[in-house]
C-alpha cells in the first residue's frame, strides 16, 4: 500500500512541476515563405507520357554504380578476386564474362560454379580483352589465363556455365554439357 502511495505521490509531482501538464508537445510548421507572381511565359507542350508496358514485361529498376571508363588500351591484367562464376573483378574493377551465363550464387550450383572458377583463378595473372560493351556497373570482356586458356570456355566445359546465346553468337555452344540446360530450365534466366 506504501508503493502505491508513494507512485501516486511521484505522479502528482510530475504533474505539477510541469507548467503545462503532462500534454504532449504540438510542434507548428514554419510559415510558408511568400511566393512571388510568375512571370507571363509561352504556352508549354508537355512530352507524351510514355506508354505503359505490360506487368509482365516491366522490370524492376536497380540502383547500380555507372560502370568504370573503359581503358584505350581495352586490355586489364591483374590478380582476379572472384565474385561468381561469370563476374571477377581484377584491381577493384569489376568485369562481366563475354559470351557466357552461369548461375547466380543463390541459384543450384551458383555456388559451385563460383568456387570452380577461384580454383581456374587462384594467384594466376589473368588478361582480359575488353569488348567496349558494359553490363550494370561492370565491363564486359573475354578472360585468358596466363597459358591462353579462355576462362569462359573452361567454365562452360566444366558444365558449370552456358553459352550466352544472344552475346556469343554460339561461340561456346559446342562446348556445353548436352544435360545442363535440361538441369539448368526453370532456374533464374536459363529456360
Amino acid at each position: 500500500m506504501e508503493v502505491l502511495f508513494l507512485i501516486l505521490l511521484l505522479i502528482v509531482a510530475i504533474y505539477l512541476a510541469n507548467p503545462k501538464g503532462l500534454k504532449p508537445r504540438k510542434y507548428s510548421a514554419p510559415p510558408p515563405e511568400p511566393k512571388e507572381a510568375p512571370a507571363p511565359q509561352q504556352e508549354q507542350v508537355k512530352p507524351a507520357a510514355p506508354k505503359a508496358q505490360p506487368q509482365s514485361q516491366q522490370r524492376k529498376k536497380v540502383d547500380h554504380a555507372p560502370p568504370p571508363p573503359i581503358p584505350s588500351s581495352m586490355e586489364i591484367k591483374g590478380k582476379a578476386w572472384v565474385i561468381d562464376g561469370d563476374t571477377i573483378a581484377i584491381n577493384r574493377i569489376k568485369i562481366r564474362f563475354a559470351g557466357i551465363d552461369a548461375p547466380e550464387l543463390d541459384q543450384p550450383w551458383g555456388q559451385k560454379s563460383k568456387w570452380a572458377m577461384v580454383k581456374l583463378c587462384k594467384g594466376k595473372v589473368i588478361t582480359v580483352k575488353l569488348t567496349g560493351e558494359t553490363s550494370y556497373d561492370r565491363l564486359v570482356g573475354t578472360c585468358y589465363l596466363p597459358d591462353g586458356r579462355d576462362l569462359g570456355a573452361e567454365i562452360v566445359k566444366a558444365g558449370l556455365a552456358l553459352d550466352g546465346g544472344l552475346y556469343s553468337k554460339g561461340k561456346y555452344k559446342d562446348l556445353e554439357d548436352p544435360e545442363m540446360r535440361r538441369k539448368l530450365r526453370g532456374y533464374g534466366r536459363w529456360r
